[in-house]
């Protein structure tokens, strides 16, 4: 095979092998591993080059509180009930086809791991563990500057993506978490961040555990054919 083959073919392979891995073993993952996947994630595209990103790595004692802070509230309905995301993820009104692909999605999951469709405290629970990183050794928080607009945020998306694929590269294992937006204030008093820094997502880092069932789970992506038109 020539050398473009292989590049192709190594490159390839770090994106489709890429999925959200929702167990992972303690195996620590290096400082120097960690920030040359931040340096190679660096090099994502961004209007007249704003690099609008900025990460908060956890580990150890800073990651355990954090989640421990976090998990307190999330337990506690009222207290929850007092969070909310500061930005619109989701839609507000869903339609089809993409109200279908989340629930079959959610319920692919909960189906591995046997969680039944009113068995609300395992779903608490599953839920849960998104705020102790689906116990990886490295926890990833990203913020942006409040002055930043939509195409910073397009930006953003390129870096993050940047940093899953390097994680692959490197037989390292991720999951993008958006649960974590809903509990903002609590992660800006715990990492201290200034007013105008405002939290994007987490994201968990480190090795899959190959015995977890979760991480079976692969979704399903639409054809080709089915999201392009080309133009002749």
């Amino acid at each position: 095979m020539t050398d473009t083959v292989h590049t192709t073919q190594a490159v390839d392979d770090a994106i489709t092998s890429r999925h959200s891995i929702r167990a992972y073993l303690s195996t620590p993952v290096p400082r120097e591993t960690i920030q040359d996947i931040l340096r190679v994630a660096a090099r994502a595209p961004s209007g007249t080059n704003t690099q609008p990103w900025k990460v908060h790595v956890l580990t150890g004692a800073a990651k355990q509180r954090l989640s421990t802070a976090i998990r307190a509230a999330f337990d506690d309905p009222d207290e929850r009930g007092r969070h909310s995301e500061e930005y619109a993820y989701y839609p507000t009104q869903w339609a089809s086809p993409y109200i279908d692909r989340r629930r079959k999605v959610g319920w692919d999951l909960y189906g591995l791991l046997g969680i039944g469709k009113t068995d609300k405290a395992r779903m608490h629970e599953q839920h849960g563990r998104n705020y102790a990183f689906f116990d990886a050794p490295v926890g990833l928080i990203f913020t942006i500057d409040r002055v930043m607009q939509q195409g910073s945020w397009l930006d953003y998306g390129m870096f993050l993506q940047n940093i899953m694929v390097a994680a692959r590269a490197r037989g390292l294992d991720t999951c993008p978490q958006a649960a974590f937006t809903q509990f903002h204030r609590i992660i800006e008093a715990q990492l201290g961040l200034a007013d105008d820094e405002m939290v994007v997502c987490g994201m968990s880092l480190g090795h899959a555990d190959p015995s977890a069932i979760e991480n079976t789970l692969i979704t399903e992506r639409e054809p080709v054919q089915g999201f392009t038109r080309f133009h002749d």
